[in-house]
C-alpha cells in the first residue's frame, strides 16, 4: 500500500483506478467473454463470406488441406494382401465375400492397415469404412465382439455387392503416449501425434485423410463408384475426406455432424487452427454438393476425457465428446443446403444407434448399388487367427510418430526455403523484405485481432511510494471487457521537460506484475528487477499477460485457436495500447522503449517486439533456446511432449519462425539473451546454437555489438548484470550502471530437474 497520503493518489489525466479483487482473474475472465462471444458470432461471420461456384470450392480445398495438414505428397497405390505363411488366403468367409487383412503405402516409412471385404462375385462400388477410433477393423467387420449387430456395418455392405476397406486409426488409449527413458504420458494416442504434428504445419486429421485417399488410390483401379462412411472419429474423416475428394460420389456421416462452436471443449486433437473462421460441418457439408451426403444423428460416442491420471501418467489436455440434440444437428443439416444452393443431394436421419437401415439404403442408393436385397448381416466364418489388433495400433501410431520426428528434422531447411525472399543486401533491403515475414507472423502463425478502437481510458491508482521512485497500478482499455493492466513505477529525479527510458519488465507463467515491480516482495526468480531498475533511473513497467490461472489460461488457447487466434493474439494488442500510453507520457522518451521479459515473459520477448517495433530493443531471459526441438522432439526430456502445456504448439511453427527467425525480425534493433547454465528450460547448446543463427544475421550486417548472450552459473531467472549494462548502453542511459538485481541461491540443479518448479 502507499506510504503516504500527501503524493498524487493518481497519475495527470487518469480517472481513479477503483477496481478490487484479483485483477488477473477479471482479465483473462473478460478475455474469455471476448472468445465466447466471438465463437457464436462465427456462423454469421462465415455465411457473409461464403461463396459457391467451382473456383471458389476449389480455393476452400487448397485451404481446408493445409488446415488440417493434408499436404505431403503420397506414394503410388498398392494394395498388399496379407496372410500368414501357416494359413494363407483371407481372414474369413462371408456370406458372397471375403476378408482380407491388407495395408497399402501412404508416404514415406507410412502406411495404412486395415481390413479389406472382398465380394467372391461381381463388385458393384468400392467403400472406405471407418470406425470409431475406439473399434477395431475387426469389430466393425463383425470377426470380434464388442459391437451390436447393426453397428457392424462394413460386412452389411459387403453383402450389398460394395468392396469395402477398413482403416485402422489411431485410437484414444496412451500406451504408448511417452517415451520410457523419459516420461510416459495419459495423452491419448491421438494427442500426443497431433502436439508434434501441430508445430509442424500437420494435423492427425490431416494424416488419416491422406491415409483414405491413398486407400482410394488402391479401389479406384477398376473404376466402380467410390463412396466413404463414417461413425464418430470415422465420421469426422469421412466428413473430411469427402469435401476434399472428388472422386467420392456417396458419403455417409454417422454420430458426428452438427454444429462446432463448442469445439474448444471437445477433445484437443480436434483442435484445427482457424477451422471456425472459414468451415463449420455446415460448410463441410456444402463443398461435397452436388455429390451425394447421407447425416444420421445418432448417439456419439460419450468421451469424458483424457485416460486417467496416474502417478506415473499425466499431461493430458481435457476434453470430452457429448452427444448434440437432434435439434442442433437438423439446423446444422439445414444451413448446409442452404450454403449448397439447390445444388446437392442431401439426406438427413435420426437413429437409436450408428448405421441405422435407412442410412445403408440411403447410402447404396447414392452409390448406385439397388436391386438388391437388403444386408442380412450373415455369419461370418473365420478361416485364419485375426491380426494382433495391439501390435498394429503400436506399429500405426508409431509410425506417425516417426514422421513427425522426420518432418522436425526437415523443418530448417523448410524455413530456409521460407525465408529465401529476404532481402540481405543492406539494413534497409532486410527490414523492407521483412515486412512480408511479420504480417505472416502476425496473421498466419499467432493470429491477429483487428485493431483497437476503443479510447484508452487510463484509470491509475498509487500503489509504492519509495525513497527513489513511485509506483501507480495502471488500467487501459483494448476491447470491450478486455484490457491491458501494470504497474507503472517513475523515478522521483525525473526533472521538469526530461524524458526517460522506459523498460517494460515480463513476468512469466503464473506470474503477475508485483513479482516484478512490488519492493516488498522477493521472488527467487525475478528479484524485483523492474525495482532495482528504476533505482538506477529507469522509468518501468511491468504488464499483467494473461498465462495464469491453470487450466483457465490454457482454456483462452483452446477458445482461441479454432478462430485463428492465440493467447498472444491478445498480448500483442495489450502491449500496442501500453506502448502508445507510455509514448504519450511527458516524462518518457518514446523512441528509447524496451523490453525484458522471463521465462513465458522471454516467449513475448521474442513475439512481440518482432511484431511491435515501437519497441526499441529486446531482452530475452531463460526461454531463448531451440524452440522447434522443444515443441516436438519426442527424444529429449526438455520437451514439452511429455508435460501439460498443451497450449504451446503453434500450428506450423515449425517450418516458418524459430527463435532465430524471430530475432530477425527484431533485427536491426539491439537483442540479448541471458542464459543461466542450471536453466531446465533447454541445454546451453541448444541455446547457444540457435543464438549463433542470431548473431550471424547481425555481424554480417556490421552491427555485432547490438546482439549479446550472457551466459552465467544460475538458474532460471534474472541475472541483472551484463542485462543491465546492455539496457544503459543501447538506451543510452548515463553509462553502464553499478547496480544489478540481486540473486538467490545459486546451487546447482540438475537440468529438467528443477527444486521448485519456475515460470515458463
Amino acid at each position: 500500500m502507499a506510504r503516504k497520503t500527501s503524493v498524487p493518489q493518481i497519475l495527470p489525466h487518469t480517472a481513479p483506478l477503483d477496481w478490487e479483487g484479483d485483477l488477473a482473474a477479471r482479465m483473462v475472465a473478460g478475455l474469455h467473454q471476448y472468445l465466447l462471444r466471438r465463437t457464436e458470432a462465427a456462423p454469421a461471420r462465415r455465411a457473409r463470406r461464403w461463396k459457391a461456384g467451382e473456383g471458389a470450392i476449389a480455393v476452400k480445398r487448397r485451404e481446408l488441406r493445409r488446415l488440417i495438414g493434408a499436404v505431403d505428397e503420397r506414394l503410388p497405390a498398392a494394395l498388399q494382401l496379407l496372410s500368414e505363411p501357416a494359413h494363407p488366403g483371407p481372414l474369413a468367409q462371408g456370406p458372397e465375400y471375403q476378408i482380407w487383412a491388407v495395408r497399402w503405402p501412404v508416404f514415406k516409412n507410412v502406411e495404412g492397415e486395415g481390413l479389406l471385404l472382398r465380394p467372391t462375385g461381381r463388385t458393384r462400388a468400392s467403400v472406405v469404412a471407418l470406425p470409431d477410433c475406439a473399434w477395431t477393423p475387426e469389430q466393425l467387420a463383425g470377426l470380434a465382439p464388442g459391437l451390436s449387430p447393426r453397428a457392424r456395418f462394413a460386412h452389411r455392405l459387403a453383402e450389398a455387392g460394395c468392396q469395402v476397406l477398413v482403416p485402422c486409426l489411431i485410437d484414444r488409449g496412451d500406451t504408448h503416449s511417452g517415451n520410457p527413458a523419459i516420461r510416459m504420458t495419459n495423452q491419448p494416442h491421438r494427442e500426443f501425434i497431433y502436439r508434434a504434428a501441430f508445430e509442424l504445419g500437420r494435423h492427425l486429421i490431416g494424416f488419416e485423410v491422406q491415409k483414405i485417399a491413398a486407400a482410394l488410390d488402391c479401389l479406384n483401379a477398376d473404376g466402380q463408384p467410390m463412396g466413404v462412411i463414417g461413425y464418430g472419429e470415422g465420421g469426422l474423416l469421412a466428413l473430411h475426406a469427402a469435401a476434399l475428394d472428388t472422386r467420392l460420389r456417396a458419403t455417409a456421416v454417422s454420430g458426428y455432424f452438427g454444429p462446432r462452436q463448442e469445439l474448444w471443449q471437445e477433445p484437443i486433437y480436434r483442435n484445427v487452427f482457424g477451422l471456425l473462421e472459414q468451415f463449420g460441418d455446415a460448410e463441410l457439408a456444402a463443398m461435397v454438393a452436388p455429390r451425394a451426403l447421407c447425416v444420421e444423428h445418432c448417439p456419439h460416442p460419450q468421451i469424458s476425457g483424457p485416460p486417467p491420471v496416474t502417478p506415473q501418467r499425466s499431461g493430458a489436455a481435457p476434453g470430452g465428446i457429448t452427444t448434440p440434440t437432434a435439434a442442433a444437428v437438423q439446423a446444422e443439416f439445414t444451413r448446409a443446403c442452404q450454403l449448397a444452393d439447390g445444388r446437392h443431394t442431401f439426406s438427413f436421419c435420426t437413429s437409436t444407434l450408428p448405421g441405422s437401415d435407412a442410412l445403408l439404403a440411403r447410402f447404396l442408393r447414392n452409390l448406385g448399388v439397388e436391386g438388391r436385397r437388403k444386408p442380412r448381416a450373415g455369419k461370418v466364418r473365420r478361416l485364419s487367427p485375426l491380426p494382433d489388433a495391439a501390435a498394429r495400433q503400436q506399429r500405426q501410431f508409431h509410425q506417425l510418430v516417426d514422421h513427425t520426428q522426420e518432418l522436425l528434422a526437415q523443418a530448417e531447411f523448410r524455413r530456409r526455403d521460407f525465408w529465401a525472399r529476404a532481402d540481405d543486401r543492406s539494413v534497409q533491403s532486410w527490414q523492407q523484405s521483412c515486412r512480408w515475414y511479420r504480417n505472416h507472423l502476425s496473421k498466419e502463425v499467432i493470429g491477429e485481432l483487428p485493431a483497437p478502437r476503443m479510447a484508452l481510458n487510463p484509470r491509475t491508482r498509487l500503489a509504492y511510494d519509495e525513497p527513489k521512485y513511485r509506483g501507480y497500478e495502471v488500467v487501459l482499455d483494448v476491447y470491450p471487457e478486455v484490457y491491458a493492466y501494470g504497474i507503472l513505477l517513475i523515478p522521483r529525479d525525473i526533472r521538469p521537460g526530461q524524458k526517460r527510458p522506459v523498460v517494460v519488465c515480463q513476468h512469466g507463467l503464473e506470474g503477475r506484475p508485483q513479482d516484478v515491480a512490488d519492493p516488498q516482495v522477493e521472488s527467487p526468480y525475478y528479484h524485483r528487477y523492474a525495482c532495482h531498475l528504476a533505482e538506477q533511473g529507469f522509468v518501468t513497467f511491468s504488464p499483467q499477460n494473461p498465462y495464469i490461472g491453470g487450466e483457465t489460461y490454457r482454456v483462452l488457447q483452446r477458445l482461441a485457436n479454432p478462430l485463428k487466434l492465440s493467447l498472444f493474439s491478445f498480448i500483442v494488442r495489450q502491449h500496442q495500447r501500453i506502448l502508445e500510453w507510455l509514448a504519450g507520457l511527458p516524462f518518457v522518451d518514446e523512441k528509447r522503449l524496451a523490453f525484458y521479459g522471463l521465462s513465458y515473459g522471454g516467449k513475448t520477448a521474442m513475439r512481440v517486439p518482432a511484431l511491435l517495433e515501437q519497441y526499441c530493443l529486446s531482452i530475452c531471459s531463460a526461454d531463448y533456446n531451440e524452440w522447434i526441438w522443444k515443441n516436438v522432439s519426442v527424444r529429449h526430456l526438455y520437451s514439452y511432449m511429455f508435460h501439460a502445456e498443451y497450449e504451446m504448439p503453434e500450428f506450423d511453427l515449425g517450418n516458418t519462425f524459430n527463435y532465430a527467425e524471430m530475432s530477425w525480425l527484431i533485427f536491426p534493433r539491439p537483442f540479448m539473451v541471458e542464459r543461466g547454465h542450471h536453466d531446465g528450460v533447454a541445454p546451453d547448446e541448444w541455446v547457444a546454437y540457435e543464438f549463433a543463427r542470431t548473431k550471424r544475421r547481425y555481424v554480417l550486417s556490421g552491427l555485432g555489438e547490438k546482439a549479446q548472450i550472457e551466459f552465467f552459473d544460475g538458474p532460471h531467472t534474472i541475472n541483472g548484470r551484463e542485462t543491465f549494462r546492455f539496457l544503459a548502453e543501447q538506451l543510452n542511459w548515463g553509462g553502464a550502471p553499478t547496480g544489478r538485481a540481486k540473486r538467490g541461491g545459486n546451487a546447482r540443479r540438475r537440468p529438467g530437474k528443477p527444486a521448485a518448479r519456475p515460470p515458463r
